[in-house]
């Protein structure tokens, strides 16, 4: 395994191992031990999968009062998936990063994102449709979720909407009523 820094100390891409042959390949997608010795979380409470079309927009959510750090792998299609740090006291407060990210294919590896918690995430569906798996640190708390809008004029975030075709995005009614990035309840510093 593999694990690559971003532009955001906190937040990693991880490659996995993989062995090929003429049937195909096999990888070992997550193994407690090798995550704990790696520093990246090895206790996962929860695993959503999610599919969506193209053009849609997930997010940008978060939790208060239980935060989830978030593992991501697309298992079909390609997403352009955001990161935000939402956390007072890191020094990326209010700085976000992106990644293009599909499933494997047999010369590309596979790769997870690891999102930790105190942050925000979303992410745009560029190809016809999207399946993405993601295991989380903390159990869903629905009193606690928050979402900052996609479009925050602060934040600013760079979405590749040219890559739609134009195809208008597709955004839930939820997320279209996020808060603002200045007006947002933050997590609280640690």
């Amino acid at each position: 395994m593999q694990v690559l820094p971003t532009s955001l100390q906190a937040v990693k891409l991880i490659q996995t191992r993989r062995f090929t042959d003429s049937r195909g390949w096999f990888t070992e997608v997550f193994n407690q031990n090798t995550f704990a010795t790696q520093n990246l979380p090895s206790n996962f409470v929860q695993e959503n999968q999610s599919f969506s079309t193209k053009g849609v927009i997930r997010g940008l959510h978060y939790q208060l009062g239980l935060p989830q750090g978030k593992l991501i792998r697309v298992l079909s299609g390609h997403i352009w998936d955001v990161a935000v740090d939402l956390r007072p006291s890191s020094p990326d407060f209010g700085k976000w990063a992106a990644f293009h990210l599909t499933p494997p294919s047999l010369t590309d590896p596979l790769q997870l994102l690891w999102i930790p918690e105190g942050f925000a995430h979303g992410f745009l569906v560029l190809s016809d449709s999207a399946e993405v798996l993601y295991k989380t640190t903390n159990f869903y708390h629905p009193a606690g979720e928050r979402t900052i809008l996609w479009n925050d004029p602060t934040l600013n975030i760079s979405w590749p909407l040219d890559l739609l075709n134009g195809i208008a995005p597709l955004i839930s009614s939820k997320d279209s009523h996020g808060t603002l990035f200045t007006q947002a309840e933050l997590p609280p510093a640690s």
